[in-house]
C-alpha cells in the first residue's frame, strides 16, 4: 500500500474511521440527547465532502487499478454524501417523534454511504461486489430499525432476502465473466475482448446475470417486486435514503461496468436493456395510479424513474453516444435526488407516531394549513412529472435527447407517453392539497423544514441554470 493508494480512497477512509469512532462516542451520549450523534454524523459527512471536492479534477488509480479517482467517482461521491446529509436532516426530528432515537442509526447510515463511495470508485468486479455488500447490509438493518413494529421487521427481512438473492446473481455473473476473460478488472476484461481471447457466450451470460443482479438494486421491472413493501414498512427517512442512494449506487455500477468492460456486447444487450427500460417506465407509472398510500405511490414512482435512467444505458454502446449517456444519467440522478428527498421530507412532515398520515387523502387541506409546504410539494410533483419550471423537465429532456441520438426514437416516445400517464397520479396530490377540505396535522421541525424548502428552491433555480450541473456531469465521462 502506497501513499498514492491512500490518496485515491482518502474520503472513503475518512468516513469509515469516522463511522467507527461515532459508534464508540455514541456509547457515552445519554439517551434523549442523540442529537449530538446526529450532529457528529453530519460533521463527518461534511468533512468527507470537503475532501472529495478537494480531489475534484484529479485522476488517479490505486491498489493495482482496482479503484479509480476520476470525474465520475467525484460526481457520484458528492451525490452520495449530499444524500447522507439530507438523510440526517430528515431523520433527526423523525426519530425523536417516533420514539426511535438510537445513535446506531447514524453510524449505519455512514457505513452504507461508505459502500456507495467505494462503488463509485470501483474498477474491478471484486471491489464492486465488496462495495455492494458494504452499502447493502447496513440498509437491511435500517429498514427494520422501527422494531418491534411488524411492518418494519417485515421490510427488513424482505429486503435482506431479496438483496441476498440479487447478490447471488452478481457473484455468479462475476464468476462467468472471469471464466470467459481471465480477468475481473474492468480494463482487463475490455482488453481481453479487444484481443479476442475470450468466450463470447460465457461472457454474455455473465454480463446478463450482473445486469439482473443490479436490476434488483435499482428496482427495474420485473425485478421490482420488493420495492413497495420495503418502502412502505421501513422508517420513512430510510426509505428516502434508499430511494436515492441505493438507486444511484446501482446505476454507478451498471454504468462503469457496461461502458468500460462490455462495450462490445452492445448489439446483444441493447434489446434487453430497451425492454427493461420500457417495461420499467410503463409498469411503474401504471401501477402507481392505483395506490392510495403515499409511500407505495412514491415506491412505484421510484421504479418508473429507474426506467427513465435506463434509457441512457440503452444507448451506451452506440459510437459517440456513451459520453452523452453517462452525462444524462448522472444529471438525472442529481435532479431525482433533490426532488425525491424534498417529496419524502413533505411526507415525513405529515406522518404521525401511530403510523397514520400516510394516505394521499391526508394531504387534503394542506394548501390552506401549510401553504409553503404545499407549494414545495407541488414543485416536487411537477418535477417528477417533467413539467416546467423544474429540474425534472430538463433531466428528461437530456435523457430523451440521448435516446433519440442513439436511434431509439420509439423508446423516447414511450418515455413521453408514460410521463403523461404519471401526470395523473402526481397532480392528484396537488388537487388533494388545494381542492379537498381537510385539517392535516404537520410536524414543524427546523431541519425538516429546511430540507424541503431548500430542495424546492434548488429544483426551481437549477432548472434555469441547468448547464452548470450538466457541464459537471459531462466532465464525469468514463474513460
Amino acid at each position: 500500500m502506497t501513499q498514492s493508494d491512500l490518496y485515491t480512497i482518502l474520503p472513503l477512509i475518512t468516513l469509515v474511521v469516522w463511522a467507527c469512532a461515532l459508534l464508540l462516542v455514541d456509547l457515552f451520549i445519554p439517551k434523549g440527547r442523540k442529537g449530538w450523534t446526529a450532529l457528529l454524523a453530519a460533521v463527518g459527512l461534511a468533512l468527507t465532502m470537503g475532501l472529495t471536492l478537494a480531489q475534484a479534477g484529479r485522476e488517479a488509480s490505486g491498489f493495482g487499478g482496482m479503484v479509480r479517482l476520476d470525474g465520475f467517482s467525484t460526481f457520484l461521491s458528492v451525490l452520495f454524501l449530499g444524500s447522507g446529509l439530507l438523510g440526517v436532516a430528515v431523520a433527526y426530528g423523525y426519530l425523536k417523534r417516533m420514539g426511535l432515537e438510537r445513535g446506531e442509526f447514524y453510524a449505519l447510515l455512514l457505513f452504507s454511504i461508505s459502500g456507495m463511495l467505494l462503488m463509485a470508485q470501483a474498477a474491478d468486479l471484486i471491489v464492486i461486489f465488496l462495495a455492494l455488500e458494504l452499502l447493502s447490509i447496513p440498509l437491511y438493518v435500517l429498514a427494520a430499525f422501527a422494531r418491534p413494529r411488524a411492518d418494519s421487521e417485515e421490510s427488513g427481512l424482505k429486503y435482506f432476502l431479496l438483496g441476498a438473492f440479487a447478490t447471488g446473481f452478481v457473484v455468479y455473473g462475476i464468476t462467468l465473466v472471469f471464466g470467459a476473460t481471465g480477468a475481473t478488472a474492468l480494463g482487463g476484461i475490455a482488453a481481453a475482448v479487444a484481443a479476442g481471447s475470450f468466450t463470447k457466450y460465457l461472457l454474455l451470460i455473465g454480463a446478463a446475470l450482473i445486469l439482473v443482479g443490479f436490476s434488483f438494486k435499482v428496482a427495474a421491472v420485473p425485478f421490482h417486486m420488493w420495492t413497495p413493501d420495503v418502502y412502505q414498512g421501513a422508517p420513512t427517512p430510510v426509505t428516502a435514503f434508499m430511494s436515492v442512494g441505493a438507486k444511484a449506487a446501482g446505476f454507478a455500477a451498471l454504468l462503469r461496468i457496461f461502458v468500460l468492460a462490455f462495450p462490445s456486447l452492445g448489439a446483444d444487450l441493447t434489446p434487453v436493456l430497451w425492454t427493461l427500460a420500457a417495461l420499467t417506465m410503463f409498469v411503474g407509472n401504471v401501477i402507481a395510479i392505483a395506490q392510495t398510500n403515499i409511500k407505495r405511490m412514491l415506491a412505484y414512482s421510484s421504479i418508473a424513474h429507474a426506467g427513465y435512467i435506463l434509457m441512457a444505458l440503452v444507448a451506451y454502446s452506440r459510437p459517440g453516444a456513451s459520453a452523452d449517456a453517462v452525462a444524462s444519467a448522472l444529471f438525472y440522478l442529481a435532479a431525482y435526488a433533490l426532488t425525491s428527498f424534498g417529496a419524502w421530507a413533505a411526507v415525513i412532515a405529515l406522518e404521525k407516531p401511530d403510523g397514520k398520515g400516510l394516505e394521499i387523502s391526508d394531504f387534503a387541506g394542506l394548501g390552506r394549513k401549510r401553504p409553503l409546504l404545499a407549494a414545495a410539494m407541488t414543485v416536487f410533483m411537477l418535477s417528477f412529472t417533467g413539467m416546467p419550471p423544474t429540474l425534472g423537465l430538463v433531466g428528461k429532456f437530456f435523457l430523451f435527447r440521448t435516446a433519440i441520438e442513439g436511434g431509439f426514437v420509439g423508446l423516447a416516445v414511450i418515455g413521453v407517453l408514460t410521463s403523461l400517464i404519471s401526470a395523473y397520479y402526481y397532480l392528484r396530490i396537488v388537487v388533494t392539497m388545494y381542492m379537498r377540505e381537510g385539517d392535516p396535522e404537520t410536524a414543524r421541525e427546523p431541519w425538516l423544514d429546511l430540507t424541503w424548502g431548500a430542495a424546492a428552491l434548488a429544483v426551481v433555480v437549477l432548472s434555469f441554470l441547468p448547464m452548470v450541473l450538466f457541464a459537471w456531469a459531462s466532465g464525469a465521462v468514463l474513460k
